[in-house]
């Protein structure tokens, strides 16, 4: 299975150029800038249209307009995971999104808790601690995340984004690591998408 992972455009989507076949297109999160609806809806627009088989999405710190919402209208081929998974041609997938309102309250900690043993690609907006995760000699992920990674012995990646200069993918114990960033730190151009073989 191939998959194409995107994320963090920040209402840059339509300028990806050269995007490569796959069966999967996964976007983890800050598709908007400034978190409004239009925003929302103008990237989904655009998500559903794009011409493969099955697309997932979830919510990064950006995306707050859909902070408790019920998305309708969505194809069939179209998932939006909101601490929920689905399964696509047997593997199985589980989403993560990034509120400020969980982070805030430490309802980030629950969410995790929550995540099946059973998965084989987790996607979140917060790449785990210590694995692409750094910025300024900074590491922004989260312990809780990395953790929790112990107990998904089947995993076969992890999808994720958020920070900005950290955009690549590396492989650990046989698990692949996507930091799946599009835009540049400074905002103003795009990195090349990433694909994944599974």
């Amino acid at each position: 299975m191939k998959i194409l992972h995107i994320s963090d455009t920040h209402g840059l989507h339509k300028s990806i150029t050269k995007m490569p076949e796959a069966d999967i297109i996964i976007h983890s999160g800050d598709f908007t800038m400034n978190g409004s609806e239009q925003e929302a809806i103008e990237f989904m627009n655009w998500f559903c249209d794009l011409p493969y088989r099955h697309k997932i999405f979830i919510s990064g710190n950006h995306d707050d307009c859909l902070y408790g919402a019920n998305i309708d209208g969505l194809g069939e081929n179209v998932h939006y995971l909101c601490n929920s998974g689905t399964e696509i041609e047997g593997v199985r997938f589980y989403g993560v999104p990034m509120f400020m309102e969980d982070c805030l309250t430490n309802h980030q900690s629950h969410n995790y808790s929550q995540i099946p043993d059973n998965i084989d690609v987790l996607i979140t907006h917060t790449p785990p601690y210590g694995i692409l995760d750094c910025d300024d000699s900074i590491h922004y992920g989260s312990n809780e995340l990395l953790s929790k990674l112990s107990a998904l012995h089947q995993l076969k990646a992890h999808l994720f984004g958020h920070i900005h200069a950290q955009h690549g993918i590396r492989t650990i114990n046989s698990t692949i690591f996507s930091n799946g960033s599009m835009a540049t730190p400074d905002y103003y151009s795009l990195y090349s998408p990433e694909l994944i073989s599974i």
